[in-house]
């Protein structure tokens, strides 16, 4: 029978979205694979790896019978992408293969029962859902998704949390060493809602979202379960797991009442962060910055005693301080904003620095200080 029948372009974006979660390894062959499901007209594609599932569905020419299979996710998608973007292609089941045809190529490909293929099951306990633009969404996720662990013993702290209350959306990330925060108001008012979002979820949300403002129908619909969250958007279901466990107290580690303040240029400081950063070693990435009135100093030296100095004029009158930063903490802020303006708070030696954007309420960064 004939699956379906259409361009290689519209197949191929079906399948990219729901394929970024595929394992190239996994213990389970089949989750290799993405189920295809059809009813009709309508086919609908879904992939798992046992803690997130993401579906979309589409209309197609084909068949009108019902079927359902599962097939290599990836050899589907690299032979698609080998085709001409407007090549008409045809997806035809025999037996426990499928056929897909463009052109004058074609290719046999093996299947699986799609009985076999493990479902994540649904909780049943979703809180009221909430919607916020797409765009606002992503825009969040960006400015911290760079401040969470990479396989950290802390597993709650190998992800993005997200606490709705009232009307704002506010999402945090920290590894223990820096902490970025940032929050959106929301146009309805909802309970207060605490998940923590795993690092893979929060990186494919980040792949998956459209940032396209002018779109009314690009917004995100929310609900969060006790161990789970579901994101509707642009036609997809995505359910994932949550990270269970206590996320620090986000509050305590925000300074406040820090009296020395600096506003300076992002661009001009990353810049001189980047070549600084140049001489410092692999494992020790530290920089000395040096702040007194009128002048901010970034210095950076190595085993092979090489020395990296810089100098940058601020508008500044405060203590005079020397502070060592890792110096890949404050790039990675930097470089995820695009404000013109920075502002630095700082105590003394000894304190975090909070790094504020003056025209972007929203938005906080701690980096803690490093020994040097």
């Amino acid at each position: 029978m004939i699956v379906l029948k259409t361009a290689q372009e519209k197949l191929l974006s079906a399948l990219q979205s729901v394929s970024g979660i595929v394992e190239r390894r996994h213990t389970l062959p089949i989750l290799a694979n993405v189920l295809l499901r059809k009813n009709g007209g309508e086919i609908e594609f879904t992939t798992s790896d046992l803690e997130i599932q993401v579906r979309t569905r589409d209309s197609f020419d084909g068949d009108a019978a019902s079927f359902s299979t599962t097939v290599g996710a990836r050899k589907l998608i690299d032979i698609l992408r080998s085709l001409p973007a407007d090549q008409v292609v045809t997806l035809s089941a025999n037996q426990n293969k499928l056929t897909l045809q463009g052109g004058k190529s074609r290719f046999t490909l093996q299947t699986m029962p799609s009985d076999d293929f493990p479902l994540v099951q649904e909780a049943a306990d979703f809180g009221p859902a909430f919607k916020v633009p797409q765009a606002t969404l992503k825009n969040l996720i960006n400015q911290v998704h760079f401040a969470m662990a990479v396989h950290d013993i802390r597993y709650y702290l190998n992800g993005i949390l997200f606490v709705a209350e009232g009307k704002t959306l506010t999402l945090v990330a920290t590894d223990g060493h820096r902490l970025a925060l940032a929050y959106a108001t929301l146009e309805t008012e909802i309970p207060k809602q605490e998940v923590i979002l795993p690092r893979k979820t929060v990186l494919e949300l980040q792949r998956l979202l459209k940032d396209d403002k002018a779109n009314e129908d690009s917004t995100i619909e929310l609900r969060f379960a006790g161990n789970q969250a579901k994101f509707s958007f642009s036609g997809m279901e995505f359910v994932t797991k949550l990270v269970e466990g206590k996320f620090p107290d986000y509050n305590r580690v925000i300074p406040k009442n820090h009296k020395n303040h600096i506003t300076l240029g992002r661009a001009p400081l990353l810049s001189s962060l980047q070549r600084a950063a140049i001489l410092t070693s692999e494992k020790f990435k530290g920089v000395r910055v040096n702040i007194e009135p009128g002048t901010l100093r970034i210095a950076s030296s190595n085993a092979e005693q090489e020395e990296a100095k810089e100098e940058i004029e601020i508008d500044y009158g405060g203590d005079t301080i020397e502070i060592g930063f890792n110096v890949t903490y404050l790039m990675d802020a930097l470089s995820n904003m695009s404000a013109e303006m920075i502002k630095l708070e700082l105590q003394d030696t000894n304190s975090s620095v909070l790094i504020t954007v003056p025209e972007q309420a929203g938005f906080k960064y701690v980096v803690m200080p490093m020994r040097i």
